[in-house]
């Protein structure tokens, strides 16, 4: 089973630029759909963006479409965030998280069963 592991975050000013990481462990990365999400304090996690096993298609949460970009590289083994024009609303602790079963690119934390142990991302107003 793989194990994710974030990094990447930090602190940022409001316009600012963040590239996150997710180094996933074992062979069978590219067969997992994966998904970053986030959590605010005293909020609920949400959903962030998604991308397919082979890496073709993406979809993301409206709050963050035009701004924060996904990807991976299944070679390597990792997952990418690349988040731009930061705003303090996007402060958060970020997770990725992998989906093991269907095709659909779910919004749904309850879809994914295997999560990181989160990174720390703080945007300065």
């Amino acid at each position: 089973q793989v194990q994710l592991v974030e990094s990447g975050g930090g602190l940022v000013q409001t316009g600012g630029s963040l590239r996150l990481s997710c180094a996933a462990s074992g062979r069978t990365f590219s067969s997992y759909i994966m998904g970053w999400f986030r959590q605010a304090p005293g909020k609920e996690r949400e959903f962030v963006a998604a991308i397919s096993r082979s890496g073709s298609v993406t979809r993301y949460a409206d709050s963050v479409r035009g701004r924060f970009a996904i990807s991976r590289d299944n070679a390597k083994n990792v997952l990418y965030l690349q988040m731009k024009s930061l705003k303090p609303e996007d402060t958060a602790v970020y997770y990725c998280a992998a989906k093991i079963s269907g095709a659909t690119l779910s919004t749904s934390l309850g879809d994914y069963v295997i999560w990181g142990q989160g990174t720390q991302v703080t945007v300065s107003a």
